[in-house]
């Protein structure tokens, strides 16, 4: 066992957990109402994060670093992937389901899945893409934030994008105002979930501490208002 200090337990324990269960409670409100293909796309979002988070919970108690390590490369890919759902979401919503056919939303899935999966290759580099640092908190190098930041923002471009393409779509005064809201609550996740790759790059205590503060607001802040944006509408 290791002992746990005050950042790493507010870290995991207070912030990401507080958002792992407002996620879980918003995915079962939106796949309570219906199952419908279009549910389970947006609810992936939420899903795919709170697989990642709660993989989390299980490794903070380890001290195995390759089992801690390899624990961490599954915790990355799921919460990173988890955007990928969206941008399918956006374009059934552009284009509806006819053009963006289940097979078309399995290769977009697939495709982007193998490049997340990619990130495996730096655990098996002569030197590291991600290490540990004395609490056990993972510390990315240079080369893997890159490498995710790049990833990432592949993903990140077509799916603000596409939302924008969305909002201008919509002619009904009402349907703009809550796509608003999905937008603002979509690029709050996202300053979210960049500050954590510039956390966990940076490794400094303070600026783990004030990130894990401002990511229990920016990711309760995000999901749910991206959720009354669109989340209320599709589960009906």
């Amino acid at each position: 066992m290791v002992e746990l200090n005050t950042t790493r337990i507010l870290t995991v324990f207070v912030a990401q957990g507080l958002v792992f269960a407002f996620f879980l409670f918003l995915a079962i409100k939106i796949l309570k109402r219906d199952t419908k293909r279009l549910n389970i796309i947006f609810s992936g979002f939420y899903i795919s994060a709170i697989i990642g988070s709660f993989i989390n919970f299980i490794y903070v108690f380890l001290t195995d670093i390759p089992t801690i390590l390899i624990l961490n490369f599954i915790t990355n890919f799921c919460i990173f992937y988890s955007p990928i759902f969206l941008l399918v979401f956006n374009l059934i919503l552009l284009k509806s389901e006819k053009v963006i056919t289940t097979g078309k939303q399995l290769i977009i899935l697939i495709v982007y899945g193998i490049a997340m999966f990619c990130m495996i290759i730096f655990l098996f580099t002569p030197t590291p893409g991600v290490t540990l640092n004395v609490t056990l908190s993972p510390v990315w190098s240079i080369e893997f934030f890159i490498y995710v930041l790049i990833v990432e923002s592949v993903l990140i471009i077509p799916l603000l994008y596409l939302s924008f393409q969305i909002f201008r779509k919509f002619e009904d005064a009402n349907l703009k105002k809550k796509w608003k809201f999905f937008i603002f609550g979509l690029c709050t996740l996202i300053i979210f979930m960049y500050g954590i790759f510039v956390s966990n790059t940076l490794d400094e205590a303070t600026f783990r501490m004030i990130i894990s503060g401002i990511g229990v607001i920016l990711g309760l802040a995000g999901a749910y208002l991206m959720y009354f944006g669109v989340g209320r509408q599709i589960e009906k």
